[in-house]
């Protein structure tokens, strides 16, 4: 099933305009929210290394942008109704150093697939 399709005895039904916008956030917030992460692990290395510090600046920024993707997810996984398994995907992905890159290529290319499906739905090459 799509990221962005409602798990309803409706199969196929496209999503209102506030489930792709929750998703867009989520999918806005993803890439940021990794650097973020990545960056904050280069200057704890660099903290234990060096006398360069800029792990409370970091941490911040950091910590404003993970917030931010959790509330996102929050709200995605509680308008698209994803499973569990899913739902637990999109969170693991926010604490792995790449995961947010990967949660980002992941919603963008069901978003993709979605606009793909409404399109033809629109011109009855599919009956979805």
């Amino acid at each position: 099933m799509s990221a962005f399709t409602r798990s309803s005895p409706t199969e196929g039904a496209s999503v209102d305009i506030k489930t792709a916008s929750s998703l867009h956030r989520l999918r806005l917030v993803s890439a940021p929210e990794a650097v973020s992460f990545i960056l904050l692990m280069i200057a704890s290395v660099l903290k234990r290394t060096t006398d360069f510090n800029a792990v409370p600046a970091l941490g911040m920024i950091h910590g404003v942008l993970f917030i931010l993707y959790v509330l996102f997810w929050l709200d995605a996984w509680n308008r698209t109704k994803w499973d569990l398994k899913t739902a637990a995907l999109y969170f693991v992905l926010s604490v792995l150093p790449f995961g947010g890159f990967y949660a980002e290529r992941k919603l963008k290319r069901a978003a993709d697939d979605e606009v793909i499906a409404s399109r033809a739905r629109r011109e009855g090459v599919v009956k979805a």
